[in-house]
């Protein structure tokens, strides 16, 4: 199974957009917060074409009143509140927006996966058996756009550069 793995939209639609080809490939979609806006939530979803996207909050999410209407009228859509647990072919993910969190979760050895945003530099490490994950950030500020898609098969990650 493979799973697109995204943060730190920040609103800038023309980039997911952009990527949404390349997301679309993917089995599943987990966003690690700070979409912003609601219209975010409706691009996703629409551009998954109904498979499953996670959401975590980030701490720069606008109305999310709005966006749980949204993702509820999407149906493929679960905003998960500030921690998501996850199981996708038998890989246990973990999924919040802060990489204090992030890393406490993966020194658990509770998961197999862990995925954080925040701080929009995209990185990855072992942590024991756990491969701790910030797929970089969609909006661009402190560096080049990302993604990163992750293989529940081989469990290696790759980032995916952005224009």
């Amino acid at each position: 199974m493979r799973l697109a793995i995204l943060s730190d939209t920040h609103d800038h639609l023309w980039v997911l957009r952009d990527a949404l080809p390349q997301i679309a490939s993917a089995d599943a979609a987990l966003h690690c917060g700070d979409l912003c806006s609601p219209f975010i939530v409706k691009h996703l979803a629409a551009g998954l074409a109904g498979k499953p996207v996670h959401i975590v909050w980030g701490n720069n999410e606008g109305d999310v009143r709005l966006m749980a209407q949204i993702a509820l009228a999407q149906g493929n859509v679960t905003l998960h509140g500030a921690l998501a647990e996850l199981t996708f072919a038998g890989v246990r993910v973990a999924m919040n927006h802060y990489p204090e969190i992030a890393r406490r979760l993966a020194e658990s050895g509770h998961y197999d996966l862990v995925c954080y945003g925040h701080d929009h530099q995209a990185h990855q490490e072992r942590v024991g058996e756990c491969l701790l994950l910030n797929p970089g950030e969609m909006m661009g500020l402190n560096g080049p756009r990302s993604f990163a898609f992750y293989d529940t098969d081989t469990r290696q990650a790759e980032f995916v550069p952005l224009p």
